[in-house]
């Protein structure tokens, strides 16, 4: 990947759902990973793992929680507050954190792992659904504000890509979501890992510099029927 090796970037809740395999391919690929496992729920955290990170040239702000399937009439503040806290509420203060080193560096990279279930109405999804559209919104209106210093943020809107949080090897063996992936996913089958981090890694690359605010939805065909 052209303008990849060499470069310096964070991944965040990098145990967690496209965390391992971003670490792993981007370090196949030459590039200088800082991997953090934690949450960074806690106000202070999303800055404290910048810090720690030191001259980064990219971020890749994988925030997850396992998804709460509760009916809408059944959704309390505390699962809402939770998906928010986890999701939604570290990715300004990650991308705050970030501004005065890309700019002195001459510009960055920023890349979340959202969510196609954004983009595409599903039951009994109403707290994840709308803590990723937040995400969406926000990678929009920060795209537009910080093209000018060179920082350019996208996102990837994901569902039907492998991955340990939301397709654990347990589901996937499991008949009736082999039928589901049959039925309402086109290419028939799930993303891999490495189709989806090759995405990310050409989006920190030298080669992505022209997209901004933009949002790819990667789901196998799903998000697009």
């Amino acid at each position: 990947m052209a303008g990849i090796a060499g470069k310096r970037i964070l991944v965040t809740q990098s145990r967690d759902f496209m965390g391992p395999a971003i670490c792993r391919h981007f370090e196949a690929l030459g590039a200088d990973v800082v991997a953090d496992p934690n949450a960074l729920r806690a106000p202070e955290a999303a800055r404290e793992a910048v810090d720690r990170a030191g001259a980064i040239d990219a971020i890749v702000a994988n925030l997850a929680v396992p998804a709460p399937s509760t009916r809408l009439a059944d959704v309390d503040d505390a699962e809402w507050r939770q998906a928010f806290e986890t999701m939604v509420d570290p990715l300004p203060r990650l991308v705050r954190a970030a501004i005065p080193g890309m700019k002195r560096r001459g510009g960055g990279r920023i890349v979340v792992m959202g969510s196609a279930s954004a983009l595409r109405g599903m039951k009994r999804a109403s707290t994840y659904s709308a803590a990723r559209g937040a995400q969406l919104a926000f990678v929009q209106a920060a795209g537009v504000e910080l093209a000018p210093d060179n920082i350019q943020i996208n996102a990837i809107a994901q569902n039907f890509v492998d991955n340990p949080t939301y397709f654990p090897p347990d589901v996937q063996a499991d008949p009736r979501f082999q039928e589901r992936l049959r039925r309402e996913v086109p290419l028939g089958r799930l993303v891999t890992a490495v189709e989806d981090a090759s995405l990310v890694a050409y989006l920190c690359s030298d080669a992505a510099r022209c997209f901004v605010g933009q949002v790819f939805p990667l789901s196998g065909g799903w998000a697009v029927r």
